[in-house]
């Protein structure tokens, strides 16, 4: 691998002259390598294929689901039961844990194996010369110096210097983000030309388009252009979700709260006499109370369950925090090929002399029409029309299919644009005889067909209009040929730099019926030429581009275009799907700028333009360096170091590469833009249930806390046993905190502003309301407890034990339905909205009902029947929980809302 290293540093292969690179690699442009040779180089430079230096193995997967501070403060708890036998208590926990992983673990997993199924980026084979022969080979056997050959179709298997090349194409918009394809061509190029520029050399993970080839392979592997992305990608680490850094902060604090709460009624309790043992078990109990075991369970459950959702939004998530990522996203940052485009050259614009045309419809859908000043118009009655498509489908060597996957083309997406544009005008390609062709290079920028038609020779061209005009002497006129003027030559200038101004690539197509005797040569061909007219052309957007983009900004998403392509382009683009954009700023101007002034600049509406893989991290970074929380939408290899620094990273399933795939936190099933502002939507609704929970669930530990703790100091019999209490947290709670996170997205979730990240799950309103209403609960099961002590008798304790703990279930059950809106009274959400929650309800008051009257859980919980006017002083005491906090919403909902009709 050394020398290979030292190869590809020291030589700038696209500038070689082909007989230097030759020499170099010791190889022979006809008979290729020997086979004892290629066996050598591949033992001296390895397979050609791209290392995977993080493969995700299942046990790995299944680890991180345990690695979380309340995951671990509940493993402490279930070895503190073990250790003063109450193996039960234990028991209980771990079992509640390995659920938690078992969830987790599935989902994650079946996401990993989702994207292995996705992924179909490197064509296997590769056709090669060798002893003199062609044969065609797996890829990864390739090695440098190598021979290959080149056509249309063909994915391009290492780096190759071109030896031929015959009017040859390549799609590199997986490597540069560059929607056309690029000419190639075997002359050497300038030294330190960009690697977009280098003309004479082919990609790793690129396609040829259109014509034929042979390549000397220079690099694979690692050390091809499209590997040493991936090395990039693999060096950057992968940050943590917001939702991960908000649970371990809570979960600190929570397990911090436990143990200095555990301890000081531990102590206080033995200070006023009671055993220490007991309270020993009492600090256990209320150690337990404050954390809430059914969290994380609730949190897996919750975010597994919006996979789902996700899925249905054609969304996959590879990790299941990844949704409430893509929820409280600020920027996204998107690439434009693919991805707000459709990756399909159209014509938009049509020059004629007599009149500008617009061609409708999207990509190689033939549906459209023609219009002049948007009326349509009948393309009989335009002759000069009708010659130009003609023109075009002649002068071709694309091919528009039809098959039950709609409509593709093969070749090259410029003249497939064409003849998608002909076939608007029921036009079909002529079956004539083709006498010959001049081909398109960089230099000629011109291609030429000769064809017998009717008798005559007739040649048709097309090409650069700078290039084409200075070839014409006539020009097409309501079907008549007429001289040349200056003014018409001016016209045609003037029109096709507008059209260049507005992000169209443009084509003048023009052509000659031949004298009889000519010479078929280029220079006495294409002369005296018949000017037709010039084509606009553009990868356009999607449709559904630009109802994301506001809605997006409706949620106060920023979106920023970072693409390889042309400013022009982007620009024109930009203003089509209505993002703003004042001025496209280039790649190469990031250089010479500092982060400072770069931080500037992206507080203004600005896309970026012929950018590098390093720009987009670049950008992202600084991004991120402002504390926001960036999303990066990409396919090809050029994305994916940048998706992967990214907060959420957002990858195309579809025509995405394998290395942008592994380096994305969500993929998109549809390589839709929209289902991205889908998925932000679904991520608030997650994360808003995420926070209703994580309240409902502390409240209720609240209570529990209050009433242990302040039993302790009036010196009171345990109110409450540490198996009662994980049977609350675990059975009654976590099934109705379950039912809060499937609640309906509430309105208007995409009309307010992003989550800021520094704001924490809990906020001192959210706190507040906590307190509030487990004090209330704490206060009310102290009382249900000292009330019935007081009776005295035999089973008083055991009496009063039951309608505390029977108490706090339902004063729990009564409070769970002030969580299922933050904000909003009953009447708005619809008390029939969430199903689930009614029926988690009446499953957990059953349960509680059976746990008071079955004799095996009376045993393990220690309860004892209670009787009808019990239950009636239950439900008394609890339903003014549900009651104030219901008019308080209903109270400020009128405040806030009383303009809203």
């Amino acid at each position: 691998m050394a020398e290979k290293k030292t190869l590809e540093n020291k030589y700038d292969w696209a500038a070689l002259k082909i007989e230097d690179v030759i020499k170099i690699l010791k190889t022979d442009p006809e008979k290729g390598l020997s086979s004892e040779e290629a066996k050598k180089r591949l033992k001296k430079y390895g397979l050609n294929q791209l290392q995977k230096y993080k493969k995700v193995k299942w046990y790995e997967v299944l680890i991180r689901q345990f690695v979380d501070v309340l995951i671990i403060i509940l493993l402490i708890a279930a070895g503190i039961a073990f250790a003063i036998g109450e193996v039960g208590d234990a028991l209980t926990i771990l079992a509640i844990v390995i659920l938690n992983g078992i969830l987790g673990f599935v989902q994650e997993w079946k996401a990993e194996k989702a994207i292995e199924a996705l992924q179909k980026m490197l064509s296997p084979k590769a056709k090669v010369i060798r002893d003199g022969k062609q044969i065609e080979i797996d890829s990864k056997y390739i090695v440098p110096g190598d021979i290959v050959v080149l056509q249309i179709g063909d994915k391009v298997p290492a780096d190759l210097r071109l030896i031929e090349a015959v009017n040859l194409k390549a799609d590199e918009s997986p490597l540069t983000g560059e929607s056309v394809p690029v000419h190639k061509s075997v002359e050497p190029v300038k030294p330190g030309t960009p690697l977009a520029a280098k003309s004479s050399m082919a990609w790793m993970g690129t396609s040829i388009v259109n014509g034929v080839g042979k390549g000397i392979v220079v690099a694979t592997g690692m050390e091809t252009e499209f590997g040493k992305i991936a090395k990039l990608t693999q060096t950057v680490e992968t940050n943590p979700t917001p939702l991960q850094r908000k649970l371990a902060v809570l979960g600190k604090q929570l397990g911090a709260i436990s143990i200095v709460i555990s301890v000081i009624v531990a102590v206080v309790g033995w200070i006023a006499g009671k055993p220490l043992l007991e309270m020993f078990m009492t600090g256990v109990s209320l150690a337990v109370a404050v954390v809430p075991e059914g969290l994380p369970a609730v949190v897996t459950i919750t975010l597994a369950l919006g996979v789902k959702a996700m899925v249905r939004r054609k969304v996959l998530l590879r990790r299941l925090q990844a949704a409430e990522a893509l929820g409280s996203a600020q920027v996204i940052c998107t690439d434009k090929t693919g991805t707000l485009t459709k990756n399909e050259m159209t014509v938009r614009k049509i020059w004629l002399p007599c009149c500008e045309i617009e061609s409708t419809g999207y990509g190689y859908d033939p549906a459209g029409h023609f219009e002049i000043d948007g009326k349509r118009i009948d393309y009989h009655k335009y002759p000069d029309l009708l010659e130009l498509l003609k023109t075009g489908m002649i002068c071709n060597h694309a091919k528009l299919i039809h098959d039950e996957k709609g409509w593709h083309i093969q070749g090259e997406p410029t003249e497939a644009a064409l003849i998608v544009a002909a076939y608007k005008a029921w036009l079909s390609v002529p079956d004539l005889k083709h006498y010959t062709e001049f081909s398109f290079n960089s230099i000629r920028k011109r291609m030429t067909v000769i064809v017998d038609e009717d008798g005559k020779k007739v040649a048709y061209t097309k090409g650069a209009p700078e290039v084409i005009i200075e070839r014409c002497s006539k020009i097409l006129e309501n079907g008549k040929e007429r001289p040349l003027a200056e003014e018409a030559k001016q016209r045609f200038i003037k029109a096709y730099k507008q059209m260049t101004e507005h992000g169209l690539s443009t084509l003048a197509l023009a052509k000659r019926v031949l004298p009889e005797n000519i010479k078929l040569t280029e220079d006495e061909v294409e002369k005296e030429l018949t000017l037709l007219g010039v084509v606009g052309m553009i990868d356009p957007p999607r449709p559904e581009v630009p109802p994301a983009i506001e809605l997006a900004k409706k949620a106060g998403i920023k979106v920023i275009m970072i693409t390889g392509d042309a400013p022009e382009t982007a620009l024109a683009i930009a203003k089509k799907i209505g993002l703003p954009a004042k001025k496209a700023v280039l790649g190469e101007d990031l250089k010479n700028m500092s982060d400072e002034e770069l931080k500037e600049l992206l507080k203004e509406d600005v896309i970026f333009a012929r950018t590098t893989p390093e720009n987009k991290l670049r950008i992202v970074t600084v991004l991120q360096e402002e504390g926001l929380i960036v999303g990066m939408t990409g396919d090809g290899v050029n994305d994916a170091p940048a998706l992967k620094k990214a907060d959420i990273g957002i990858a195309m399933g579809l025509r995405g590469t394998d290395v942008a795939k592994e380096a994305a936190d969500v993929i998109l099933l549809d390589d839709n833009f929209a289902s991205i502002i889908g998925g932000v939507e679904e991520g608030r609704r997650q994360y808003d249930n995420i926070q209703k929970f994580v309240r409902y669930l502390l409240s209720s530990n609240t209570g529990e806390v209050t009433a242990i703790f302040l039993n302790v100091i009036l010196g009171g019999p345990l109110i409450l046993l540490p198996v009662q209490i994980l049977w609350m947290n675990l059975i009654t709670d976590g099934m109705t905190a379950v039912a809060l996170g499937v609640e309906p997205a509430e309105k208007g979730i995409m009309e307010r502003p992003p989550r800021s990240p520094k704001e924490h799950i809990l906020d001192w309103k959210g706190i507040a309301m906590i307190v509030l209403l487990g004090s209330y609960i704490g206060l009310a099961t102290l009382w249900l407890f000292h009330h019935y002590l007081e009776k005295g008798g035999a089973e008083a304790v055991a009496t009063a034990q039951t309608m505390a703990f029977t108490g706090i279930i339902i004063l729990e059950k009564m409070n769970v339905f002030n969580f299922r809106s933050l904000v909003a009274p009953m009447k708005v959400i619809g008390f029939f909205s969430n199903p689930w929650l009614l029926l988690a309800w009446t499953v957990t008051v059953a349960s509680q009902i059976a746990a008071v009257y079955i004799p095996f859980l009376q045993d393990a919980l220690h309860t004892v029947p209670l009787k009808f006017e019990d239950w009636a002083l239950i439900f008394a005491v609890a339903v003014p929980i549900f009651l104030f906090v219901e008019l308080y919403k209903i109270l400020k909902w009128r405040k806030n809302n009383k303009n809203v009709q």
